[in-house]
C-alpha cells in the first residue's frame, strides 16, 4: 500500500514503516486518532508530572548546592551570584512557602553561611591572601546576608540550638513530599532537597568544621556511593516498568499515574534499607579510621599531617652533589653559581632557592671549606631572603625576618672574628680569594647594603602591622635587634670602611635615637643638685647620654659627607632630638644657621617628613619653654594646612582618583612613619590653639573698634566662630570646646574660669600629662594665663578707669606687684596703654584719650561713607572714559606736582560741594592722639 494513502489505523502506521523511508506529516484528523510515534531515545525517557513545589524547591536545592561548592573553594563571587539568585528564587516561591512555611533546608544554608562567613571575616592571614574581587564579594555578602537573616533570625536560632531536631523534620517532610510524587522521581538527575541537604550526622555548632578539606573528600566519597547504590535501584525500577508498559499505548506516557498505598510504603521502605545501609558503612568507616589513629600514635606519636590533595607528599632532601663526589672550595662555588642562575626567573621558588643555600651553607660547613665561603653564602642567602616578596609593598613574614637576622648576627660574628677578611662591591668575582689562608680572604658584598635594606624590611612590618595589637608590641621588640646589628656594622665599618660608609650607618643609627626620649639622662639631670661632681662624672661614665652619642655622630657627618642629603637628615634629626629634650635654644640656634626653611621645598618627601616633623616638635619645645610667640609661629604653617596628618607622614586624608591615583597612593603609603614614632596630632593642635588664644584674646582686645585689624590665627578664629554658631551651649567636652570657652573667659578678663577650662583633669589626660615635666608647664601655663588676662583686662575697661592701683590689679590677678608694674610698662612703651605710673603711690593713671563706643562707631560710619563716595566716583569716571572726569579738568597740573598721590584725594567740586583732598590724612591725624 502506498504511504501516501496511509491511515490512522496501528497496524497500517506500523506495517508502512521500513528502515529507509520516511514519515508522512499527518494532514487533518485529530490527535487521539493517531498515535504518536517517538524515536528510540524518547521512548526510553519518561515523562515525569511534579507539583509546583517540587519545581520550585528543586531551583532552590540546586542553587544551595552551587553556593556549598562555591563555599568549598573560597570562591566567594561564585556565593554572592548564586546567593543573589537563590534569594530571587526564593521570592518566586513565596506562595508556596507561605503556605508550606520556610524550608528547613533554607534555614540551615543561611546559618552554615552565616557560620562560615563569620570564620573568614576572622581569619586576618587568610583575608589578606585573598584577591581584591573575593574580599570585596566577602565584605559585600556579609552585610547583605546579615541584613537578609533578620527576617529569619527566630528559625536561624532555633536552628542553630537543636540542629538534630531541624534535621529529623526536615528528613521527615521530605519524604513525605518524596512518597506524594511518582515513584519515578528516584530516577530523576535533579537533586531533591532531603538528598543533597541531608545531614548523616549531627554535632554541636562549636565542634563543626565544615570546610576541613578531609571532611570534604569523605562527603565526595560518600555522595559518590550513594549514588551508586541508587542507580542500581533506578535501573532495576525502569527495566521492571519497560516490561509493565511494553504494549501499551505511547499517550499513556505522559497521564499522570496515580500512587495507590502499596507503592508508597514500598519506596518508604526502600528509603529506610537505604538510609541504614549508609550510616553502618560511616560507622563503620569512622571505627576504622579511630584504629589507624590509634596504631600511628603508638607508633610513631606523632600528629596529624595536613596534605594538599587529600595525597601525602613524602618530602626529600634534595641531592645537592652525586654520591662520592669530593666537596671543594671550586665545586661549591660552581654549585653556588648554578642556584643563582635561577634567580630572578619565572616560575622559580623562591622559598625552595633559600632552603638550597642553607643545605649548601651546612654542606660547606661540615667539610670545613673555610669561611669565606661560608660568608659568600649567607650574603647570597641574606639576598635570597630579600628578594623573596617580588612586591615592593609587601613585607616579611616572621620566620623569614627572624632567619634574617640570625643570618646578618652570624655573618658580623664572621667578619670581627676574621681580620684577614675584606668584604666590598668593589672586588670583582673574578679577583675573590675564598680559600686560599695565606693571602687575606677578600669576598664580594657590601654589609652596608645589607643593614640598610634590614632597616627598610622592619620599618615596612611596623607600618603593616596593627598599631593597636600586641603583634605590634612583639614586633617592636625587635628594634633592639636592630640597633644592635646597626651598633655591630657601625664598630665594624670605622675600621674597614670607608667615610662614605661611616656615614651612612652614623646616619642609620641617628635615625634610630633622635626621636627617642633619653629618661635616664632627664633623671641624672634632675638630681644632678643632689649630687657631688664625683658621683656626677661616675654616673656619666656609666652609659653614654643619646645627646652625646648624637652631637658625636652628627659632627662627624657635618665635617666628612659630600652628599647633601644625610647632611640635611643628619642636621635634622639633631633639631629634633634638641627639641625633645628642651634644649631650645641650641635647637632654634642650629635650625637658623642651617638655612633649611630657605630650599626644603626642592628635596625628598621623606626629607621634607623629617622637615615638618622637626618643626613641629621645635613649637611644641617653645611652647615648654613659655616661647608663646615662637611656638605659633612654628606650628603656623602645619595647622594652617589642615593637613598636619598627611604632612607629618602619620596617614592619608580622603581624595578623589583626580587628585591622587592607586600609584600615588601606594607610593605615599610607603612612606608613612611607623605609629611608636608618631607625633600625638590632638597635642599639637592644643598646644597651637592655647598659643593662638594667648596672643589673639590681647590683640582682639586692643582693636576691638578696628576694622583692619588683622587675624593672627585663622584656625582659632574658625573655632570662635564655630563656638557662636552654636544654638545650645552646654559644658564643653573636646579639646577644642574647651579652648573656645577659655577664650570667651579671657575675653571678660576672668582668668580664674579660663585656666579651669584649659588645666583640668579632661585636659590633663588628654594632653598635659603626655609632657615629661607636666607640673612645670601646667604652672607656665597658669602663669602665661594670668598675665595675658591682666592685658586684656587693661586694654577692655581702661576707659572706664581714671587711675588704679598696682596692688588691687595684683590681688585681681594674683601677680606680684613687680610683675603687674612690667606688664603696663610695657604697655606705656609700646603705646598700647594710654597711661602714666605714678611710682609714689604705686597708681595707674589713666589719660583717658581713648575714643568713646560712639566715637569709634562715627569713625567707622565715616570710613564707609567715604568708601562709598569713592566708588561712585571711580565707577562715573570709567563711564566718560577717563580718570578725574569733569571736575579735575583744571586740576591736571597740580597733579602732576604731587606725584605719586593717590588720585581719589583731589577730587573737589567748583560749586562748593565736598572736597577730598586730605580727608584720609586727616583722620589719620585724628587717630594719633
Amino acid at each position: 500500500m502506498s504511504r501516501f494513502f496511509a491511515t490512522g489505523s496501528d497496524s497500517e502506521s506500523e506495517s508502512s514503516l521500513s528502515g529507509d523511508e520516511i514519515l508522512p506529516k499527518p494532514v487533518g484528523g485529530t490527535f487521539g486518532k493517531q498515535p504518536i510515534i517517538l524515536s528510540d531515545d524518547e521512548e526510553d525517557t519518561k515523562r515525569v508530572v511534579r507539583s509546583a513545589k517540587d519545581k520550585r524547591f528543586e531551583e532552590l536545592t540546586n542553587l544551595i548546592k552551587t553556593i556549598r561548592n562555591a563555599m568549598k573553594i573560597r570562591d566567594m563571587t561564585k556565593c554572592l551570584e548564586e546567593f543573589e539568585l537563590l534569594v530571587k528564587a526564593f521570592i518566586k516561591a513565596k506562595n508556596i512557602v507561605d503556605k508550606e512555611g520556610v524550608p528547613r533546608f533554607y534555614i540551615r544554608l543561611l546559618s552554615d553561611l552565616d557560620d562560615y562567613l563569620n570564620e573568614l571575616w576572622e581569619d586576618k592571614e587568610g583575608k589578606k591572601k585573598m584577591n581584591k574581587n573575593n574580599a570585596k564579594a566577602l565584605s559585600t555578602l556579609r552585610q547583605k546576608l546579615r541584613k537578609y537573616n533578620r527576617d529569619f533570625e527566630a528559625s536561624i536560632t532555633a536552628y542553630k540550638q537543636n540542629p538534630e531536631e531541624s534535621a529529623d523534620e526536615d528528613q521527615e517532610k521530605d519524604e513525605d513530599s518524596e512518597a506524594s510524587s511518582s515513584s519515578d522521581d528516584d530516577s530523576d538527575e535533579g537533586m531533591s532537597a532531603s538528598k543533597f541537604l541531608k545531614k548523616a550526622e549531627s554535632a554541636p555548632p562549636e565542634s563543626r568544621s565544615k570546610f576541613l578539606k578531609k571532611e570534604e573528600a569523605e562527603d565526595e566519597a560518600e555522595s559518590s556511593e550513594d549514588e551508586d547504590w541508587g542507580s542500581d535501584s533506578d535501573e532495576s525500577d525502569s527495566d521492571e516498568s519497560d516490561d509493565e508498559n511494553k504494549h501499551a499505548s505511547m499517550a499513556s506516557r505522559f497521564l499522570k499515574k496515580t500512587v495507590t498505598e502499596g507503592d508508597r510504603q514500598a519506596v518508604e521502605k526502600k528509603k529506610e534499607d537505604k538510609a541504614k545501609k549508609k550510616q553502618h558503612r560511616k560507622v563503620k568507616r569512622k571505627d576504622e579510621e579511630g584504629e589507624e589513629g590509634e596504631e600511628d600514635d603508638n607508633e610513631g606519636g606523632g600528629e596529624w599531617e595536613k596534605v594538599k590533595g587529600g595525597v601525602p607528599l613524602v618530602k626529600e632532601k634534595p641531592k645537592m652533589f652525586a654520591k662520592g663526589t669530593e666537596i671543594t672550595p671550586p665545586i661549591v662555588v660552581k654549585k653556588l653559581n648554578e642556584i643563582l642562575l635561577a634567580r630572578g626567573k619565572k616560575g622559580t621558588d623562591r622559598a625552595a632557592q633559600i632552603e638550597l643555600l642553607q643545605l649548601l651553607a651546612g654542606i660547606a660547613e661540615e667539610n670545613n671549606l673555610g669561611q669565606g665561603i661560608a660568608v659568600k653564602i649567607k650574603f647570597n642567602i641574606v639576598a635570597s631572603l630579600y628578594d623573596y616578596n617580588t612586591n615592593l609593598a609587601t613585607y616579611m613574614k616572621s620566620d623569614m625576618w627572624k632567619k634574617c637576622l640570625d643570618c646578618i648576627h652570624d655573618l658580623l660574628d664572621i667578619l670581627f672574628a676574621n681580620s684577614n677578611m675584606f668584604i666590598g662591591e668593589h672586588i670583582v668575582e673574578d679577583s675573590e680569594n675564598l680559600s686560599n689562608l695565606e693571602q687575606p680572604l677578600r669576598v664580594r658584598g657590601c654589609i652596608l647594603t645589607l643593614i640598610e635594606r634590614m632597616e627598610e624590611e622592619f620599618t615596612k612590618i611596623m607600618q603593616n602591622t596593627d598599631p593597636h595589637s600586641q603583634e605590634y608590641v612583639d614586633n617592636l621588640k625587635d628594634e633592639a635587634r636592630v640597633c644592635e646589628v646597626i651598633e655591630r656594622a657601625q664598630k665594624y665599618l670605622q675600621e674597614k670602611g670607608s667615610t662614605e660608609e661611616i656615614c651612612r650607618v652614623y646616619l642609620r643609627r641617628i635615625m634610630h635615637t633622635y626621636y627617642k626620649f633619653d629618661y635616664k639622662a632627664h633623671q641624672r639631670q634632675l638630681s644632678t643638685e643632689q649630687e657631688s661632681k664625683s658621683e656626677q662624672d661616675q654616673a656619666e661614665n656609666e652609659a653614654e647620654d643619646s645627646a652625646i652619642l648624637m652631637d658625636r655622630l652628627c659632627k662627624y657627618i657635618y665635617a666628612k659627607d659630600r652628599t647633601d642629603r644625610i647632611r640635611t637628615c643628619a642636621i635634622l634629626c639633631h633639631i629634633y632630638h634638641h627639641a625633645l629634650h628642651n634644649r631650645w635654644f641650641q635647637a632654634r640656634d642650629l635650625m637658623l644657621m642651617s638655612h633649611l626653611q630657605d630650599n626644603i621645598q626642592h628635596a625628598d618627601p621623606p626629607v621634607q617628613i623629617l622637615y615638618n616633623r622637626t618643626m613641629v616638635q621645635l613649637g611644641i619645645c617653645a611652647f615648654r619653654q613659655g616661647m608663646i610667640r615662637d611656638a605659633h609661629n612654628a606650628l603656623l604653617d602645619i595647622q594652617s594646612s589642615g593637613r598636619a596628618k598627611e604632612l607629618l607622614g602619620q596617614g592619608l586624608l580622603m581624595r578623589t582618583m583626580q587628585e591622587r591615583n592607586q600609584e600615588q597612593e601606594k607610593i605615599e603609603k610607603r612612606r608613612q612613619i611607623p605609629f611608636h614614632m608618631h607625633i600625638n596630632l590632638e597635642l599639637l593642635e592644643c598646644v597651637y590653639l592655647v598659643s593662638a588664644m594667648l596672643l589673639e584674646i590681647p590683640y582682639m582686645a586692643a582693636h576691638e573698634f578696628d576694622a583692619r585689624r588683622r587675624m593672627i590665627s585663622k584656625q582659632f578664629h574658625h573655632q570662635l566662630r564655630v563656638g557662636e554658631r552654636q544654638p545650645l551651649l552646654g559644658p564643653p567636652e573636646s579639646m577644642r570646646e574647651h579652648v573656645v570657652a577659655a577664650s570667651k573667659a579671657m575675653k571678660m578678663g576672668d582668668w580664674k574660669t579660663c585656666k579651669n577650662f584649659i588645666i583640668n583633669e579632661k585636659m590633663n589626660g588628654k594632653v598635659w600629662d603626655l609632657f615629661p615635666e607636666a607640673e612645670r608647664v601646667r604652672g607656665m601655663l597658669v602663669r602665661k594665663i594670668q598675665e595675658e588676662s591682666l592685658r586684656t583686662y587693661l586694654f577692655t575697661y581702661s576707659s572706664v578707669y581714671d587711675s588704679i592701683r598696682m596692688g588691687i590689679l595684683g590681688d585681681m590677678f594674683q601677680l606680684e606687684i613687680p610683675t603687674v608694674h612690667s606688664i603696663i610698662s610695657k604697655m606705656i612703651i609700646n603705646e598700647e596703654l594710654m597711661a602714666s605710673l605714678d611710682q609714689p603711690t604705686q597708681t595707674v593713671v589713666m589719660h583717658g584719650t581713648e575714643p568713646s563706643s560712639l566715637q569709634n562707631t562715627a569713625l567707622q560710619l565715616a570710613e564707609k561713607l567715604g568708601n562709598l563716595v569713592e566708588n561712585n566716583e571711580r565707577i562715573f569716571d570709567h563711564k566718560q572714559g577717563s580718570y578725574g572726569g569733569y571736575f579735575n579738568r583744571g586740576d591736571r597740573g597740580d597733579r602732576g606736582d604731587r606725584g605719586d598721590r593717590d588720585q581719589k584725594d583731589q577730587y573737589q567740586r567748583k560749586e562748593g560741594g565736598y572736597m577730598r583732598r586730605g580727608y584720609r590724612r586727616d583722620q589719620q591725624g585724628q587717630s594719633n592722639y
